[in-house]
């Protein structure tokens, strides 16, 4: 749900994405499309899926809150899974959207993959997906704030993000969240 809200995905990415076999994506995408959670448009011989209306990532998210604050559980593989937290508090998306309008000299980082950065991003936010992060260094001011984004919440690549960038003298925090909680509070995106 969390990279389907990211942007529309054939199977095959989707399973690429996720680590599963395109067959068991396939039958996870037929439960979702059943469910009426995701629909499904046939481009060639590919099949795009997408989530079905912005009130399905509203659940998503709403799920995702729930488990969080019931489940202590839910927490701790979080933490296993992303590593200590920042030492800096996350950038919320208020704070970062008040910056952003009042012009602030930050440099806004889009590390999830150019597909997701193309379907939408931030308004001026630099592509550079965290896997090309190291190599592509050269390309970011030495003098400015970074904020660095992805898919949301739980998702690893910001955090990963924020360590390099650190390890290499840049100042960097992440945001709070991600594009989809971004674009659902209301907040301008741009689409490519």
């Amino acid at each position: 749900m969390d990279v389907l809200a990211n942007g529309e995905r054939t199977v095959e990415a989707l399973a690429s994405q996720v680590g599963l076999s395109v067959a068991n994506t396939s039958q996870h995408l037929q439960v979702l499309r059943q469910a009426g959670l995701v629909t499904a448009r046939r481009q060639g011989t590919s099949i795009h899926y997408r989530l079905a209306a912005p009130e399905v990532f509203q659940l998503w998210q709403a799920l995702r809150t729930m488990a969080a604050g019931r489940l202590a559980e839910v927490e701790r593989l979080a933490a296993a899974y992303l590593g200590a937290r920042d030492q800096l508090e996350p950038v919320t998306r208020q704070e970062l959207a008040r910056r952003l309008q009042d012009g602030d000299h930050l440099v806004v980082l889009d590390v999830r993959p150019v597909a997701e950065h193309a379907a939408g991003h931030l308004p001026g936010a630099v592509s550079i997906p965290v896997a090309e992060l190291r190599r592509r260094l050269a390309e970011l001011p030495g003098d400015r704030e970074i904020v660095a984004y992805c898919r949301g919440p739980f998702c690893a690549f910001a955090h990963e993000a924020v360590a390099v960038l650190r390890e290499a003298g840049f100042s960097a925090r992440r945001l709070e969240d991600g594009l989809p909680e971004w674009e659902a509070a209301g907040l301008a995106v741009t689409r490519s």
